[in-house]
């Protein structure tokens, strides 16, 4: 009796600690079913599995190593340590902010001190006239980075393994809430707010489990592109910097915004519509509809109607610099195309010259600006697994 109660209590407290991590982490079919109320109680309640499992070894441990014989106790010796160890990776290693750490040193410079490569993407925000850029291979490793633009607090925030980038107000209620790192659901990245340790997704700002279950995050508009584009047309732009810490972390995503990486959860398909084929996500209303990304090298220019909405997708000549924007101008709806061998982008109807930052620079309507719509490129699995009533364009 005395080594079933053990072996039982050994059982109980290697178990809840493994699924704790196991079902927040990207561990095989881990992030595959809604099993985020199971994880969320495993990580709220841990502390039953701990007390109930140690009750149950705590007298047959102690009779076991000074009474048994001597393989008994050796037995008995080697699982508690192995208790341990599972306790001491589980809680000390393996849980996300244990892993990504928020930077020690955020240093954002002006445009003329940068040191960012120009050809790096970068996610880009624009608040009261302040321009702010941040590389997605530094927020990519920390996750989310807070800050200030225009006079209010900001939450920029990365998922490699989904390919999203969202800044969001960090309010909770009107009050502002610090947030952390706690794993992954679906494999997208989600975070624990400080005051009533609910779970947030990083894809739409959703608290997912916990108290405030159902609030969402108030979401700011933001852009992504090259940064040479994005200083282009915010030349007073301040940019995220590395911070020397995490110099060896960095590296590891060097090749991420180039889509080259090899690992399984960060890979790029190159045919279309597959797992981590690259898309551009647009959610109009209730209405969602994803572009493929090689459609979008291939045509540059894609016009569509979404939800009633005339719009464009434009692909600079980059390559890399995505756009979304409205085609309607005044009291007339636009239509957009490429030209190959000038490589501008022209509307049909008055034949004006259109620029990456959606200005008309030549033509009868010179001056004039599109209305940006904002959009992600995002990876395929992802955007069809937070819009699921997403359609799918293609071109004709």
């Amino acid at each position: 009796m005395k080594i079933l109660l053990f072996l039982l209590g050994i059982f109980i407290l290697v178990t809840a600690e493994v699924a704790r991590v196991y079902f927040i982490m990207p561990f095989p079919g881990s992030q595959e079913d809604n099993v985020i109320d199971i994880a969320f109680f495993l990580h709220n309640y841990i502390y039953l599995f701990r007390i109930g499992g140690i009750l149950l070894i705590s007298y047959p441990a102690y009779h076991l190593i000074r009474y048994g014989r001597a393989t008994v106790r050796w037995t008995a010796v080697t699982l508690l340590v192995f208790w341990i160890f599972v306790f001491y990776k589980s809680n000390f290693q393996l849980m996300a902010d244990k892993i990504f750490y928020q930077p020690e040193n955020k240093i954002l410079v002006h445009a003329a001190q940068n040191k960012v490569d120009e050809r790096a993407q970068v996610v880009g925000v624009v608040i009261n006239h302040e321009a702010k850029a941040y590389p997605i291979e530094i927020i990519g490793y920390h996750h989310q980075v807070r800050d200030t633009i225009g006079g209010g607090p900001v939450m920029v925030t990365y998922c490699t393994v989904c390919r999203s980038a969202r800044v969001f107000s960090p309010f909770v209620d009107g009050r502002p809430e610090d947030f952390r790192l706690v794993g992954m659901d679906h494999f997208n990245a989600m975070f624990e707010d400080h005051r009533t340790k609910s779970w947030w997704r990083q894809v739409n700002g959703e608290a997912i489990a916990g108290p405030l279950k159902g609030k969402q995050l108030t979401e700011l508009f933001s852009e992504q592109m090259t940064l040479q584009a994005w200083l282009s047309r915010n030349p007073d732009s301040y940019i995220l910097q590395p911070d020397s810490l995490f110099r060896n972390e960095y590296k590891e995503l060097a090749n991420y915004d180039e889509g080259k990486m090899k690992g399984k959860l960060v890979r790029t398909d190159s045919l279309s519509w597959k797992d981590k084929s690259w898309v551009v996500g647009v959610s109009v209303g209730l209405a969602a509809r994803a572009y493929d990304w090689n459609d979008l090298k291939s045509k540059r220019v894609i016009n569509d109607d979404l939800e009633q909405i005339p719009l464009v997708v434009m692909l600079e000549n980059d390559s890399t610099s995505f756009h979304v924007w409205s085609r309607v101008m005044a009291s007339d709806t636009l239509v957009f195309f490429y030209s190959d061998s000038l490589k501008t982008v022209t509307d049909v109807k008055t034949h004006s010259i259109w620029d990456g930052a959606g200005r008309c620079t030549d033509g009868s309507l010179k001056g004039s600006v599109l209305k940006p719509i904002q959009s992600y490129q995002e990876y395929w699995h992802s955007w069809r697994t937070f819009h699921p009533h997403t359609s799918q364009y293609h071109v004709n």
